[in-house]
């Protein structure tokens, strides 16, 4: 019979039959190990419920606040299957590697990234690729990646609540989630799921933010709610969290996108945000 095999009936377990069992040992960290010529102070997920709701552009907002306060910020762009931040800050690959890994490449203010669009030949070709190859190639953006020493990194990950988010929280050890909303009343429905999902996995929410939650007028400046009245305020005192930002539709600051000049713009609707980021730093 195999060693420990009285294990298999409670009744028969004693101290020195169960001596040396694995099931011992307790639940196992499923966090992978950074890069070795890697340094990452602080990982912050920026996430949401749905798609469509700026996330990216909101990471990217984040990214450059932090870096314009004097942080070595990262940004690890884990939506696979629709990569936009390179294109942002005016990125294209390939990425250089050696043999210790391949380095995340930097946008003109230093903000570290890495994409798959850095790493495909052709940058707008799909990537139809399953699940578990998605998972591990974010994996591979902690494990493989170069980033050298940050204070912190932005995971910019796709909408949902599927397999890649599930694969950050478990690999990475994130340290807290922001969640990423726009006004519509069934973004309420649709944040409660991001956050039940952080509070199974043990994440910290820090807060929301809302974007697209109304336009300025040119001529008087009257706020125009394109996408119907916020509830923002209703949705974050349900959960008990902090409204981290409202931010306005900015022709600007798209333009700025589409251009891949993001790292030149200010985005000072994100002050609350930013605070909260930089405790404990």
């Amino acid at each position: 019979m195999p060693e420990n095999s009285k294990c298999s009936s409670a009744s028969g377990c004693t101290k020195e039959s169960c001596e040396g069992c694995p099931s011992q040992a307790g639940p196992q960290s499923m966090q992978e190990e950074l890069n070795g010529q890697s340094s990452v102070k602080k990982v912050i997920g920026v996430v949401s419920g749905k798609g469509g709701v700026g996330k990216s552009f909101v990471t990217a907002s984040l990214a450059v606040a932090m870096r314009n306060a004097g942080f070595e910020v990262g940004i690890m762009d884990a939506d696979i299957t629709g990569p936009s931040i390179p294109k942002m800050f005016g990125l294209h690959g390939p990425a250089y590697g050696t043999d210790a890994g391949m380095y995340a490449m930097a946008a003109e203010n230093g903000i570290k990234i890495m994409s798959i669009n850095l790493l495909m030949d052709d940058e707008e070709a799909p990537v139809i690729w399953r699940g578990p190859v998605i998972g591990g190639a974010v994996k591979q953006f902690w494990t493989d990646v170069i980033w050298g020493d940050l204070d912190i990194l932005f995971v910019d990950m796709p909408p949902g609540t599927g397999d890649v988010p599930l694969t950050v929280f478990q690999s990475l050890p994130v340290d807290g989630i922001l969640i990423v909303t726009s006004p519509q009343e069934l973004v309420r429905l649709i944040v409660k799921k991001a956050y039940h999902m952080a509070e199974m996995m043990h994440i910290p929410v820090l807060g929301m933010v809302e974007n697209f939650s109304y336009a300025k007028c040119p001529d008087c400046g009257k706020e125009l709610h394109l996408f119907g009245e916020s509830h923002i305020e209703e949705a974050a005192a349900e959960l008990s969290l902090p409204v981290l930002g409202r931010l306005p539709i900015d022709p600007a600051l798209a333009k700025a996108a589409d251009a891949g000049r993001f790292h030149e713009t200010e985005n000072p609707y994100l002050s609350a945000a930013i605070d909260a980021l930089k405790q404990g730093m």
